[in-house]
């Protein structure tokens, strides 16, 4: 094949990828400036449940509180199958992703191009990445608060138990990233159009949060949401 015809196939391609890139990112933004449309306002004075969304810059969890609106995550989520849990911890952080990716890159140093393919293509299973935190471990600028109702509780609450193998708890042995984390199998796999931060979006339009209909990002997530004052 003469040199000239290599170049422009070369051309073509690296044109293509660069237009859905283009486009995916281009869908993420319209969408974010067209939120689900949540739950009615809920009458003043009725019973609210805080909790939190927070993120890295890139990834983003769900943090509930540890015991509220009659769910005692400590039953699913004994604090014993961490290294050391803090005894005073009053929240447990919940976040979805590739099974490879959080095992295998807990810095952005250990990132290879083979795990980040296997991440956009879905070749892998997933895992729920769950810690245990106290109030002082949030920060501002990274947290977003969310106030619930019971019924929105619930209902975020039934999300995170639904990425459960059969609605169960089932640690991964070893698997920690410090002392007050652990890893679970979870269902669903991670691709281009279902990532960690579409995972936190759909708990938070399940639970009537008006949010972006679709959540590659974690801009998407949290634009719509308060950010956490102390």
């Amino acid at each position: 094949m003469p040199l000239r015809r290599v170049l422009r196939a070369m051309a073509w391609g690296a044109g293509a990828v660069l237009a859905m890139a283009i486009l995916y990112v281009g869908c993420a933004a319209a969408l974010m400036l067209w939120p689900a449309r949540g739950d009615p306002p809920a009458p003043a004075g009725g019973e609210r449940i805080g909790a939190f969304v927070v993120s890295n810059g890139v990834h983003t969890d769900l943090v509930l509180p540890l015991r509220a609106g009659g769910i005692d995550w400590r039953s699913d989520f004994p604090p014993s199958q961490a290294r050391a849990a803090p005894a005073d911890a009053a929240w447990i952080a919940f976040g979805w992703g590739d099974r490879e990716f959080y095992l295998n890159t807990p810095t952005w140093a250990d990132l290879t191009v083979r795990r980040a393919l296997g991440a956009v293509i879905g070749a892998n299973p997933s895992l729920l990445h769950v810690s245990w935190l106290t109030t002082a471990q949030l920060r501002p600028g990274s947290t977003w608060q969310l106030s619930l109702t019971p019924a929105q509780y619930a209902r975020l609450a039934a999300h995170v138990r639904a990425s459960l193998p059969n609605g169960r708890a089932v640690p991964i042995p070893g698997a920690h990233y410090g002392a007050d984390d652990a890893f679970y199998e979870a269902t669903g796999r991670y691709h281009l159009f279902e990532t960690c931060n579409s995972w936190t979006g759909r708990g938070l339009r399940a639970a009537g949060v008006p949010v972006s209909r679709w959540t590659p990002f974690d801009v998407n997530v949290v634009w719509h949401l308060a950010p956490w004052r102390p």
